[in-house]
């Protein structure tokens, strides 16, 4: 069977300023054509280039030849540690407009507990809504007939590779995720807006968010799970929920709310964020967590 790489002349400009040019550099495909969209994506991929925006494919030609494969780099072994994720969930704290917040209290204090002297124990009791620090939606949040926290595999929640997606612009949309390797993985979108947890500024409709075709993208590559250090995962001025939509609609559960993702590489750690197994309830907190 014969096997093709086309040649080609580009040049990548990227949204943070500055530009990128190749000439006559080969790749492989998987045939014997390929469009300019789907080559420029291919050459991002393949440099793993990121924040790159417009490409322009020029001089294009295909030679039947023997694929050469891509080049990767393999990171050393590094010390085993563990970081947090999750923001601590506190009596009455806001994590959105109009949602109330938890009450945390006792049921049994250490002065009521009745045991052998000297021994004595407290039980905790906790109300609050499913959307409530950093939580996980289930496909049951978007959909009447979808999966509830508790129908959720864990192959989907927990010891995941995972993949940190550094982005500095509000709308993340495709052409910013097209350098990352994501299928089988859970997918972390660092924004930095964590930093403004607990103020007005944090719940002020700003936030970053994945646009439509960002989140198609990654339901097309076959991602696990996505999480985000932003107040939601859509534009909450979208009612459509676009991004909540295209990946539950998939089956990808979606964590919100994160934190301490600038902690991370940008790969080589597995993620976990598993909630109670709790029926009917379709979004829940979550102790999320990586390990490197």
């Amino acid at each position: 069977m014969s096997e093709w790489r086309v040649q080609f002349d580009a040049e990548v400009t990227f949204s943070n300023g500055g530009a990128l040019q190749a000439q006559e550099f080969r790749l492989d495909i998987p045939g014997d054509d390929i469009g300019d969209v789907e080559l420029g994506e291919l050459f991002v991929r393949h440099l793993g280039l990121l924040m790159a925006g417009s490409v322009r494919i020029a001089n294009k030609t295909f030679i039947e030849e023997p694929h050469k494969g891509s080049r990767g780099v393999e990171s050393g072994p590094r010390q085993r540690r563990i970081v947090e994720l999750s923001h601590v969930i506190k009596h009455g704290m806001t994590t959105h407009t109009g949602l109330p917040g938890p009450e945390i209290g006792t049921w049994l204090s250490f002065e009521e507990s009745k045991y052998a002297p000297g021994t004595e124990f407290q039980i905790g009791k906790i109300s609050t809504v499913g959307n409530t620090g950093t939580y996980v939606d289930s496909p049951g949040h978007r959909f009447r007939d979808g999966h509830d926290s508790s129908q959720v595999g864990l192959d989907k929640l927990v010891d995941l590779a995972g993949v940190v997606v550094r982005a500095g612009e509000r709308r993340i949309d495709r052409k910013l995720l097209l350098a990352y390797e994501v299928q089988g993985k859970a997918v972390l979108i660092n924004t930095d807006w964590d930093q403004r947890w607990g103020t007005d500024g944090y719940i002020s409709g700003q936030h970053p968010f994945l646009t439509k075709d960002a989140a198609e993208w990654l339901v097309e590559q076959g991602a696990t799970l996505i999480g985000i250090d932003s107040m939601n995962v859509d534009d909450t001025t979208d009612g459509t929920r676009p991004a909540h939509t295209a990946l539950l609609s998939a089956g990808i559960p979606v964590v919100e709310h994160m934190t301490g993702l600038g902690k991370l590489p940008p790969h080589g750690f597995r993620f976990h964020a598993a909630p109670p197994k709790v029926e009917g309830m379709s979004t829940f907190p979550v102790r999320a967590y990586a390990i490197i």
